[in-house]
């Protein structure tokens, strides 16, 4: 049984977010850190893949869509988002072959939430599509096959931090560490007994600099600026997200 469980999701290759959540009191001193998907697609793979790999046995890894296709482009199936071919291109095999065997599921015991199974998008789909607003019928959808004896469901996916019950299971979704949607930050979840949504603030103008300074991606700065600003609000991206949770 886990007392303190710390999640990051969504870390989309961005060191200088990741530094300033695993800088948190409440993470440095969690029991686990529970990394759910979409770790590297973006400027820094490798120094935010070696950063999580330093955490050793205090992370668990799951895997998501954007992991999965840079295995994928890795291997000559091209992406088509141009960070995501660019960031493949910059793996050592050793981090391709971690990426390629991350699992899409973790079920594991936390004081106060019961057991719990962390996904990256759902617990059956490293892309499907929920949102706080879906309609319960899509929930129970996406949760058939789950075990009757998991009580909470952490994800990420969307880049939207929300927390809703679904037919008495909780949901809760993370945010995002890098790429975060409605709010400049880093988002993430610290577990039990209860659920707490957390946003790590930093200087992004330093940030944005750095990521513009010390990546070799072509637009690194263009990223910076859209994603560590986090110019796309929670509302924008309900509407592009909307239409994929088949409302």
């Amino acid at each position: 049984m886990f007392e303190r469980v710390a999640v990051l999701s969504d870390i989309h290759g961005a060191l200088p977010p990741l530094e300033a959540v695993l800088a948190e009191p409440d993470v440095a001193s969690a029991d686990l850190i529970v990394l759910t998907g979409d770790l590297a697609a973006g400027p820094q793979p490798v120094e935010v893949l070696d950063r999580l790999a330093a955490l050793g046995d205090r992370a668990c890894w799951v895997g998501g869509n954007a992991d999965r296709e840079l295995v994928e482009a890795r291997a000559g199936r091209k992406s088509p988002i141009d960070v995501s071919n660019w960031a493949a291109d910059q793996l050592r095999d050793d981090q391709v072959a971690r990426l390629a065997a991350l699992p899409l599921t973790v079920t594991l015991p936390v004081a106060g939430l019961g057991e719990v199974l962390f996904c990256h998008a759902t617990p059956r789909d490293d892309e499907e599509v929920v949102l706080v607003d879906s309609r319960p019928e899509r929930w129970t959808e996406v949760f058939a096959g789950v075990p009757a004896e998991v009580e909470t469901v952490v994800c990420g996916h969307t880049h939207m931090p929300f927390t809703r019950l679904v037919d008495r299971r909780l949901v809760v979704n993370t945010g995002s560490v890098g790429m975060p949607y409605g709010g400049v930050g880093a988002w993430w979840a610290l577990l039990g007994p209860g659920v707490q949504l957390r946003r790590t603030r930093y200087d992004v103008d330093a940030a944005c600099a750095r990521v513009a300074a010390e990546s070799a991606f072509p637009d690194a700065a263009g990223w910076a600026d859209e994603y560590l600003r986090s110019r796309h609000s929670d509302l924008d991206a309900l509407a592009v997200f909307g239409p994929r949770d088949g409302r």
